[in-house]
């Protein structure tokens, strides 16, 4: 468990590389409510985005994507929904984006609007 941590950490760490290097501007990571949790919420020409991270050393149990089931999928749009609520941001529209993170292969795969 503690090496899937540190596995988790380091992908959202590069994926916030990534993002800052691609034009984002990072507002918050791992925003917390007691009903679920979103990896990064960052916004780029006026889009305030979700940002789910799954990192993989290997493909042994899928695409890091395939991880992001339904249930996850609406714990983080509960998230988003209280975050919206509870911020005075200025923002044109809301993407969910996934980002994979190969570390093996020291790739990045961002999946904009993945749901």
């Amino acid at each position: 468990m503690k090496n899937n941590k540190i596995k988790g950490n380091l992908g959202e760490d590069l994926a916030c590389l990534y993002l800052t290097k691609n034009g984002y501007n990072i507002l918050e990571r791992n925003l917390t409510f007691k009903f679920g949790e979103v990896d990064v919420v960052a916004i780029k020409d006026n889009i305030l985005t979700f940002i789910e991270v799954k990192s993989r050393s290997s493909l042994n149990f899928g695409l890091p994507s395939e991880a992001v089931d339904f249930k996850k999928v609406t714990k983080i749009t509960k998230v988003a929904k209280a975050y919206i609520s509870n911020t005075s941001l200025y923002y044109n529209e809301v993407s969910f984006d996934v980002i994979e993170v190969y570390l093996n292969e020291n790739k990045i795969n961002h999946i904009e609007r993945a749901f």
